[in-house]
């Protein structure tokens, strides 16, 4: 496993295996527990959003993880606004931690209110959107070999490309962040050149986060699910 890019809301590796690997920790992602805003008392809404888009709004909010929380705790919130003008998820108080305190809830006019109570509950992201901790996809390193009159302007599109000459030909393998493949062969297509784009054995993974927890953390779960499932076969087989 080798990183491309780490920060906290994206990850890009380098992996060698197989894509059918990489689907199956994809979809395991969607078994990660998070924490979400899940019922709601609204008690004056004067807003002109319904209750029912105000929860939904309200419910795919993120909230920042905490490695102390498990299944069956339950955080309070509360939102209670007065002032005309938008409503951001800054406002919503209590035991949760909103990650992203600029995101529109509603607005309100002149005398308008909006007072709620909630409660928050761990769920996964099979069971609801709003429980999906980010999203993982995927692509197969492209070995291309192409002309070498394209050499300078592949360099400066991809400037972090590695290029690789050999005789009239250049060679690129297409494992960073950005593919250059589809560029490549639009290049050979316009100047009607011929392209080789084969697959190598590794795979580029790209891993988002919506801020409940960094990248990393994220597929090291995905990883520990995975696990956990495959050690059940040999016992749902017997």
């Amino acid at each position: 496993m080798k990183f491309i890019k780490n920060t906290e809301e994206r990850a890009v590796f380098l992996l060698k295996t197989n894509e059918t690997m990489v689907n199956a920790l994809r979809r395991n992602m969607g078994l990660i527990p998070t924490m979400a805003i899940d019922e709601l008392e609204i008690s004056r809404n004067d807003s002109p959003l319904y209750d029912e888009t105000l929860a939904h709004r309200m419910g795919l909010i993120p909230l920042k993880m905490d490695k102390k929380f498990k299944e069956g705790d339950i955080l309070k919130i509360k939102l209670d606004s007065k002032k005309e003008g938008t409503v951001y998820s800054g406002e919503i108080k209590g035991d949760a931690e909103i990650v992203y305190k600029k995101i529109p809830i509603t607005i309100l006019d002149k005398e308008q209110e909006l007072k709620i109570k909630g409660k928050t509950r761990m769920g996964t992201g099979r069971e609801h959107a709003k429980f999906s901790p980010g999203f993982m996809f995927y692509r197969k390193v492209a070995q291309i070999v192409t002309d070498k009159e394209f050499e300078n302007e592949i360099k400066r599109a991809f400037p972090e490309s590695e290029i690789k000459e050999k005789g009239s030909k250049i060679e690129i393998i297409d494992n960073k962040e950005r593919t250059v493949a589809d560029f490549c062969e639009g290049l050979a297509q316009k100047n009607k050149k011929k392209i080789e784009v084969s697959e190598t054995d590794a795979v580029v993974v790209s891993v988002e986060s919506f801020g409940q927890m960094e990248p990393e953390d994220i597929f090291k779960k995905t990883i520990e699910i995975l696990k956990k499932d495959l050690k059940e076969i040999p016992k749902k087989i017997k």
